[in-house]
């Protein structure tokens, strides 16, 4: 199933995307598209549905993809030729930080660059959607836990990543940082989460064109991994990393200014695009 959620800021409705590419309204069965909707058992509930019972939506604004996010949590260098553009070495262990859930925003709304800005970057990202409560799982039922997958865009300000003092979470969690959807695809229509294709464009140019094929850390492990140090809830999404062609990676380095347009995707699982404006 593809879920989603439509409407304006504050006020989407939980929605799916049928076959035919029409969004059918699931307000009369589920309050949101997170929480114990995204359980096993609240899944099972929407894939009993015709959905063709359900009543059409017309298009409209789409909202991130999942509601109630208690924790956005990231993979830094997860990708080891992402780790040798930026002259970093890959980990031995996984790099963990936080961007704060205020971040998020829908697929295709804009993102401001915030005051002060000079180093905004983008990263495209697999995006893990987790579904039951996860804690000391091991690697082999680690996808037990998830209850799907969507596109991520991990946008970054570098300077306030990097230059700053302290830890990465400054430069990650701006106001709109967080684009996450056009859809929670369900995990049964992602035959290998190791293995989809990725590409972001800025102005209609190619910068990053990728695999999850090459993640340092997969999936599973990551789930597993994440659970020994804390509990996931349903609802909390994991960005697991970028390919390389971010914009802090070229020579010279080239960052996103007012009125950039960028585009981003992952097979099967939809698209974004977000106009860039400055934050003033």
């Amino acid at each position: 199933m593809k879920l989603m959620r439509v409407g304006e800021a504050g006020r989407e409705k939980p929605a799916l995307l049928d076959v035919d590419g029409k969004i059918r309204d699931l307000s009369a069965h589920v309050a949101d598209i997170g929480g114990e909707t995204i359980t096993p058992a609240g899944l099972a509930k929407i894939a009993a549905l015709d959905p063709k019972s359900l009543p059409e939506l017309a298009p409209s604004r789409i909202g991130a993809c999942v509601a109630g996010t208690g924790k956005f949590i990231c993979i830094g260098l997860n990708y080891s030729d992402h780790a040798a553009e930026t002259g970093a070495t890959v980990p031995p262990e996984p790099v963990i930080f936080m961007k704060a859930t205020s971040a998020i925003v829908g697929p295709n709304d804009n993102v401001q660059i915030p005051r002060g800005s000079e180093k905004t970057d983008w990263e495209v990202e697999l995006g893990v959607v987790i579904g039951k409560t996860a804690k000391y799982v091991s690697e082999a039922e680690a996808l037990d836990y998830v209850a799907g997958y969507c596109v991520s865009n991990d946008v970054s300000e570098r300077a306030f990543q990097t230059e700053r003092s302290g830890q990465w979470t400054k430069g990650k969690s701006c106001d709109t940082f967080g684009p996450i959807g056009p859809w929670l695809v369900t995990k049964d229509e992602v035959e290998n989460p190791q293995n989809l294709g990725m590409w972001l464009k800025v102005n209609g140019q190619m910068m990053q064109d990728g695999s999850t094929k090459t993640m340092v850390y997969g999936v599973a492990f990551v789930v597993s991994y994440l659970s020994q140090f804390m509990s996931l809830q349903p609802g909390d999404v994991i960005s697991t990393g970028t390919p390389p062609g971010v914009g802090m990676g070229m020579k010279p380095p080239r960052f996103l200014k007012d009125g950039d347009v960028v585009e981003l995707g992952i097979e099967g699982l939809g698209t974004q695009k977000q106009l860039f404006v400055a934050d003033r």
